[in-house]
């Protein structure tokens, strides 16, 4: 039996080979769930000009993911698959804050597109956009996570932490589409580009919507402890977490403080290091988010702060985050 003929091609080819599988086979899992959404206007069920984007189904009794930017006021939308079909959907809750929106949509769905751990992200790992930018139907592009942990400004003005950058190329309509990773699992949802600049384009980390969404499908919106700051992770170097007494190896650094917030009432100051709150690690922006639920509210709650002079313990009281 003659062997095969070894593969003589360059290195390079072979790496692309395998780069281009690896994208293909992870838009092939995903790729079937992403839908366009348009509203319909309430009056008369006409569309909404304008009011498209992109979305990904969740669940097989057809919860999908989308931004609160392409819903807008609108409490129905219609949903179209890649594969022809077509359907009316209603918006069960839409968070401007993290720019995150759930509907619920008829019928049953097969093809679903998991949320993964987007902790685990790291900068220079492969992502895919999969979405519907400037009308092209189910447009895929591919760069890498340039930067994790980052914050920006939302449409309400207040600013969305725990959000991922990444080089792959976005387009208006690419919004509220999934950002892939190599592995087929969604690590974020689009949400904007810088226009003018090429290469710098954001999507909320999938952790963080994932707990927009569970407080959707709970009480129809998200309620927040609010203290007052912007943050971003940062690695907490070894001899640090020795310090502040966790094992974690990263931790979220307070980029701003707003004047006369709950945070700077307390003492907290641009670029504190917050390790732990009330005895649970804070390795990652989308920790201080989840923790700062509306169980917080006007509740004592224990900051591990970390500065040049020590470890210090700060005692923050969260008030309710309105709007």
């Amino acid at each position: 039996m003659a062997l095969p003929a070894p593969d003589t091609r360059p290195d390079d080819a072979l790496l692309l080979d395998a780069y281009s599988a690896t994208v293909a086979d992870a838009v092939d899992r995903i790729g079937p769930a992403v839908c366009r959404i348009e509203r319909i206007a309430p009056a008369a069920s006409a569309r909404q000009a304008g009011g498209q984007g992109s979305g990904f189904v969740i669940s097989p009794d057809g919860l999908i993911v989308t931004n609160s930017h392409v819903v807008g006021d609108a409490r129905a939308v219609r949903v179209a698959m890649p594969d022809g079909s077509s359907c009316e959907g209603r918006v069960l809750g839409s968070d401007p804050d993290t720019d995150i929106a759930l509907v619920r949509a008829d019928g049953a769905f097969t093809d679903i597109a998991p949320l993964g751990d987007s902790k685990l992200l790291r900068r220079g790992q492969i992502t895919i956009a999969i979405g519907n930018p400037l009308g092209f139907e189910w447009t895929v592009t591919a760069g890498v996570v340039s930067a994790i942990g980052r914050s920006m400004r939302a449409a309400t003005g207040r600013l969305i932490d725990d959000v991922i950058q990444t080089d792959a190329p976005l387009n208006p309509g690419n919004s509220g589409g999934p950002l892939v990773s190599s592995g087929g699992e969604v690590i974020g949802v689009n949400t904007a580009m810088i226009r003018g600049a090429q290469g710098i384009a954001f999507a909320v980390a999938s952790n963080t919507t994932n707990f927009v969404i569970s407080e959707i499908i709970r009480f129809g919106r998200v309620r927040r402890a609010f203290i007052g700051v912007s943050a971003d992770t940062v690695a907490l170097p070894r001899r640090a977490a020795l310090l502040a007494q966790v094992s974690s190896r990263s931790a979220v650094r307070l980029r701003s403080v707003e004047p006369e917030g709950p945070a700077a009432q307390a003492g907290l100051k641009e670029g504190d290091i917050i390790a732990a709150m009330d005895g649970h690690a804070i390795t990652g922006v989308d920790d201080l988010v989840r923790l700062l639920d509306a169980g917080r509210i006007g509740r004592e709650t224990a900051c591990k702060v970390l500065r040049r002079t020590g470890v210090s313990q700060i005692t923050v009281m969260p008030t309710a985050r309105n709007g």
